[in-house]
């Protein structure tokens, strides 16, 4: 299938970083904004109560749940921001590994950022993502523009 994400790498710029540094998507692309994905149950309780690896799978369940529902999968993400509740990097980088990895090939661009709280109790992770997919990739969604 044909997506409409073009990740974008850069010789002159350092190869560690676990992502591509920028992403494209063609003007013809329809943009997903997604909300922060967060680590609830369907009940509205918080999972994973104290595990940063545990919370984060949760936010990527919901964020493919949130993706599928726009007619869209992780590999139309164009960008992502990571918030880990904590001043520890080894929490940080406990919780990108998880998003990291299920991200796969798909390398998006991303930022991890340790913030001091989010918004749910116990909540130690959220993931916001953008997605980027083709009109065509969304068969029967209906879509208006102004002046068509």
């Amino acid at each position: 299938m044909t997506r409409a994400v073009t990740l974008i790498r850069s010789d002159s710029l350092s190869d560690i970083a676990e992502y591509a540094y920028a992403a494209t998507a063609p003007a013809d692309s329809r943009l997903i904004f997604l909300a922060g994905a967060c680590p609830l149950n369907k009940d509205g309780s918080t999972a994973a109560v104290g595990d940063y690896a545990g919370q984060a799978a949760k936010a990527v369940d919901n964020m493919r749940t949130a993706l599928a529902a726009s007619g869209a999968s992780l590999e139309d993400v164009i960008s992502t921001r990571v918030l880990v509740a904590s001043t520890c990097r080894t929490d940080l980088v406990t919780a990108w590994q998880v998003v990291r990895d299920a991200f796969g090939d798909h390398d998006v661009p991303s930022t991890l950022m340790g913030v001091t709280v989010l918004g749910y109790a116990d909540q130690l992770v959220e993931i916001e993502a953008v997605a980027a997919v083709l009109d065509s990739q969304a068969p029967g969604t209906r879509h208006s523009r102004l002046g068509a």
